[in-house]
């Protein structure tokens, strides 16, 4: 069997379904956003890690390395946000290839501590090693919640209404602007270099000294007005904010996740470990202008993009009937839905009142499909 027929999910599902803990202090393994253990004390420790690799999660071509220092912590933070919890350290091991100059991990290890100043969390430890193939970036996310607090997947029950924070599709817009802008670009520069070329072999040196200048001088591309969509894919930020707004009006989420695979991927992964079913309103789906701008400029669905398209990490998280007017007063959070009984299924209902069936098409990294397409 394929690797890509099932998917990380259905991997990680094969791979750990056996897997029993043997050890007291080990309060929830596979399954969640983070591992939940308990040594001393009141308060658990959340434990979750990352991996990060060239050519599949990033592109350097057009990623900052400052940014990609900055986003491989956030998406770590974003896991311990999405048990309701607080992070407080981070490890960091990297695997690192001869092309990177020591300016080049200074300026990636920058916005990592960038990003650990900002949350107030502690970089303790880590490892590195050579590659033969281009960077990796493993980053493991320490935290600690009170037991009471900790929001799992499979909390969900019928009628709970389901919520997210911000707005989704953002990040995909962005990679979907950046890969073409690359492809412009990339196409720009061979034209040159084959023409460069074609000169070199036919000795005309005016018309190689032109295509040279030319060649040095290739403008870059022109963001203007697309700035919020470059931030959203290049410098996510965890939404600490939406955690400590919830618990300053005393509202615990039944269940949560955070949407870095795709908002329809990661209902239905809380459906399935909560054994419910649920209903989503595709006009409750918060938007913003740029995504649905770019979306039309690309001729896609912006609905597709928002449902699908991933790496926004907002939080998703569903909440009692009886919490719908404390929630309404949350700012940066709107009610998409609701939680069913599991016999009715995962659906979402159009403008126009037409129900289908939600799937999982979200980013699958063990496809063998470009990471910029949606699966």
């Amino acid at each position: 069997m394929e690797i890509a027929e099932l998917g990380e999910f259905g991997l990680i599902e094969r791979l750990t379904k056996d897997i029993k803990p043997e050890n007291g202090s080990t309060i929830r393994g596979v399954g969640d956003d983070c591992a939940v253990l308990q040594y001393t004390g009141e308060r658990r420790v959340l434990v979750t890690t990352d991996l990060l690799m060239e050519g599949v999660h990033f592109d350097l071509q057009y990623t900052p390395f400052k940014h990609l220092g900055y986003k491989s912590v956030m998406v770590n933070l974003s896991d311990i946000y999405a048990m309701m919890g607080t992070p407080r350290q981070i490890t960091v091991s990297l695997a690192v290839s001869k092309r990177f100059s020591v300016e080049d991990i200074e300026a990636l290890y920058s916005g990592m501590l960038l990003a650990c100043q900002e949350h107030h969390v502690d970089l303790v430890g880590g490892d590195t090693t050579s590659s033969l193939t281009g960077l990796a970036i493993s980053i493991t996310a320490i935290g600690e919640a009170r037991p009471m607090d900790i929001a799992y997947r499979d909390g969900a029950k019928p009628t709970d209404l389901i919520c997210v924070s911000g707005n989704l599709g953002a990040a995909y817009m962005g990679l979907q602007l950046l890969e073409r802008e690359k492809a412009v670009y990339t196409s720009q520069v061979n034209e040159l270099k084959r023409q460069i070329k074609e000169a070199e072999n036919n000795g005309d040196s005016q018309k190689l000294s032109t295509l040279n200048s030319q060649l040095s001088t290739l403008s870059q591309p022109d963001f203007s007005g697309r700035e919020y969509l470059l931030e959203r894919q290049l410098k996510p930020e965890a939404r600490r904010d939406i955690v400590e707004a919830l618990n300053k009006a005393g509202i615990r989420p039944t269940s949560m996740m955070d949407i870095s695979d795709g908002l329809s991927s990661e209902l239905m992964h809380i459906c399935k470990q909560s054994n419910t079913g649920c209903r989503i309103y595709e006009e409750r789906i918060p938007l913003d202008y740029q995504t649905a701008v770019m979306a039309e400029e690309l001729n896609m669905n912006v609905t597709t993009c928002a449902l699908n398209g991933g790496e926004d990490y907002e939080l998703l998280f569903t909440v009692p009937l009886t919490m719908n007017d404390q929630v309404s007063q949350l700012e940066d959070v709107k009610v998409i839905g609701y939680i069913t009984e599991p016999s009715l299924g995962c659906a979402l209902i159009t403008r126009d009142g037409q129900e289908f069936e939600l799937k999982a098409q979200g980013w699958n990294p063990l496809s063998s499909e470009s990471s910029s397409k949606l699966v």
